[in-house]
């Protein structure tokens, strides 16, 4: 969660990458440590095994590419802050072995160039910037429009760097291991315009996207720690504990976390129409919804569609597109309130000036927790539990809560509860051609348009395929 800001602050400037072979393999030395124990407050941690499937063809793709045959990126899934470190993990130890045991050749190293979010150095702090900058990564801020120096540096790292790039097309984390969120078109587009620059060069390498899926589970069913975790969340929302004795556990679960929603759904509700003078029903009225769960989740993404409604009137920008769209919109907007390209020396303002600059950072800060709020329950379903009881779902959806409660009460980068060690599934997905589509949509700019759309459909469909 990030810091509270109380000021404005300089512009946000570009880290260009400058990848480091040294740093890089002293962050691989150390890679187990990170994996396994908690060396920030805000990461589970807590990673004890990593598996992966189908990494031959991984293996081939690079050998196939340090012999100049192709280029391609890695489309990875993203629905936990340690999505990166299972990465480097699979490029720097899995690959290698298995590329080993098919007798695939590899001559120079197995890495890859990144996109990682520049608000992460935002809440993480300062040296995340330096030691991703080492390790290859490309800074970009999403909720721009069009951040000319990131897609520049990124574009020509896919068509001509040393080595891969990897990006993650949900643009966020979701904190759902069993759910793809909407991609987002750059990895399309990424890939077209690679295509577009290589036939520029006459050169006839050819472009690919590799997905790869993540996933997450607990190598021991945590229940007991879901229990109390469940009865901390009762007790800081104010919700009168209350013993019910019918049902299996996951039952007894299940109707809990669902009490619990309903009475936060209820609060928020009173909470923005006395204070924020929204206009919410205390009904659902659809034909349509006939469960108890349908009308609770009816209720969140009305009261998610208020909370973003709150911060873009305040910002003056318009709602447009799902949930996750109109949270990047929001995101970039607070930030050119706090962080001042238009002031490049915040230290030369006449102290009434710098007030008021201070005055709106802080106000805009304020403002962007609403969104902050509707981050965490993007990718909420009303079946995602009744579908798998399980108690890997149970705990995700009682860690969404806790993070919400932790951002209602102002928690500086609040620590996740550990509830148990886990273990990590990779599955490499079969390998899609770019550069075909792209002779067959050359020079239609609708059917351009079409194809990124075309290429985004099914990398999601790969990725949802990938997840059980």
């Amino acid at each position: 969660m990030p810091r509270s800001i109380q000021s404005t602050q300089p512009p946000l400037k570009f880290i260009p990458p400058r990848l480091n072979p040294l740093v890089l393999q002293i962050v691989r030395w150390l890679l187990p440590i990170a994996l396994r124990f908690r060396t920030r407050p805000w990461l589970p941690a807590g990673i004890v095994k990593i598996e992966a499937t189908n990494v031959e063809v991984l293996a081939e793709l690079y050998q196939q590419f340090q012999a100049g045959k192709i280029r391609f990126l890695l489309a990875f899934r993203h629905p936990e802050v340690e999505d990166p470190l299972c990465m480097l993990y699979l490029l720097s130890r899995i690959v290698p072995q298995v590329a080993r045991q098919k007798g695939i050749t590899l001559k120079s190293l197995v890495h890859s160039y990144f996109l990682y979010d520049r608000g992460m150095t935002v809440w993480a702090g300062k040296w995340l910037g330096w030691l991703f900058s080492l390790l290859g990564g490309v800074p970009v801020r999403r909720g721009r429009r069009l951040d000319r120096q990131a897609i520049q540096n990124a574009r020509e790292l896919f068509a001509n760097g040393a080595l891969p790039i990897a990006v993650a097309p949900e643009g966020g984390t979701n904190g759902h291991s069993g759910i793809v969120s909407p991609l987002e078109p750059g990895v399309a587009q990424m890939a077209f315009w690679c295509v577009e620059d290589l036939e520029k060069a006459n050169r006839s390498e050819t472009a690919i996207v590799v997905p790869i899926a993540i996933q997450y589970s607990y190598v021991e069913p945590p229940w007991s720690k879901i229990d109390w975790l469940l009865s901390k969340l009762e007790a800081d929302s104010g919700l009168k504990v209350l013993e019910i004795d019918s049902g299996n556990r996951e039952e007894i679960y299940h109707q809990r976390l669902c009490r619990l929603a309903e009475y936060l759904i209820t609060e928020m509700e009173e909470f923005y129409r006395r204070f924020y003078h929204q206009d919410i029903p205390k009904t659902i009225s659809n034909d349509e919804l006939k469960s108890a769960n349908q009308v609770l989740i009816a209720r969140l993404h009305r009261l998610l569609d208020k909370a973003l409604q709150v911060a873009e009137q305040y910002f003056g920008v318009q709602a447009q597109g799902n949930f996750i769209d109109r949270c990047r919109r929001l995101e970039e907007a607070g930030w050119s309130y706090i962080y001042r390209d238009d002031l490049p020396d915040i230290n030369a303002l006449a102290p009434f000036k710098r007030g008021l600059a201070d005055w709106i950072a802080e106000e805009a800060d304020l403002r962007m927790r609403h969104m902050r709020i509707v981050e965490s329950f993007v990718a909420v379903t009303a079946t995602y539990i009744q579908e798998q009881p399980t108690a890997d779902r149970f705990a995700e959806t009682a860690l969404l809560v806790f993070d919400m409660l932790s951002r209602i009460q102002d928690t500086t980068l609040p620590g996740r509860p550990r509830l148990g060690l886990r273990q990590t599934q990779i599955t490499v997905g079969e390998p899609i051609l770019v550069t075909e589509r792209f002779k067959n949509c050359q020079g239609d700019r609708q059917a351009s348009r079409q194809a990124v759309s075309d290429l985004t459909k099914d990398l999601q469909i790969a990725l949802e395929k990938m997840i059980k």
